[in-house]
């Protein structure tokens, strides 16, 4: 008998039609496609403001990454050597300037950085970078904020969506 109220109950119960819960306030959100088109039109701009800064140092080419920097060696080894590899440590000098060229974090402020090759934390730029580097070599990036600090800056001295441009020497791979 039990079971038998207990299937009636739970038949009666299922037919029943549940209504959607609204939420008691709405308020706007951003849509994906907006936000999209926000970082479009900022990767725009910044790319308008590097293709200006390389019109401008026109005595040097530039090559583009496909991982979305500018570089030119600035002392380039001719001969075949090593590049670094997943796992390499490295050591390395580098810098921080803007697109006027006013340093931000000089090498003396970074001092000499020991590496481990896409093991640690390091700006997507970079990490990329150094990948191409031989021993020897110095490097002059132009990093777009979505390959150095993005929309966050570094909470000091490096601004939210800032380009920067950083002279890179290599100076061993272990």
């Amino acid at each position: 008998m039990k079971l038998r109220f207990c299937i009636f109950f739970f038949a009666c119960l299922s037919c029943v039609e549940q209504e959607v819960r609204r939420p008691i306030s709405s308020s706007k959100t951003y849509s994906l496609f907006s936000t999209t088109d926000f970082f479009k039109r900022i990767n725009k701009n910044e790319e308008v403001k590097i293709n200006r800064y390389i019109e401008n140092d026109s005595l040097y080419l530039y090559t583009r990454s496909p991982n979305g920097f500018w570089y030119r060696y600035i002392d380039k080894i001719k001969m075949d050597t090593i590049v670094p590899k997943k796992g390499n440590t490295v050591e390395f000098l580098y810098d921080f300037a803007n697109l006027d060229n006013e340093i931000i974090y000089s090498r003396d402020e970074i001092g000499l950085i020991k590496y481990w090759v896409d093991k640690q934390d390091l700006i997507p730029g970079l990490q990329k970078g150094i990948k191409i580097m031989k021993p020897g070599e110095t490097i002059k990036f132009i990093f777009p904020s979505f390959n150095a600090y993005g929309v966050l800056g570094d909470g000091q001295k490096i601004g939210i969506n800032q380009s920067l441009i950083s002279k890179v020497t290599l100076i061993n791979i272990k």
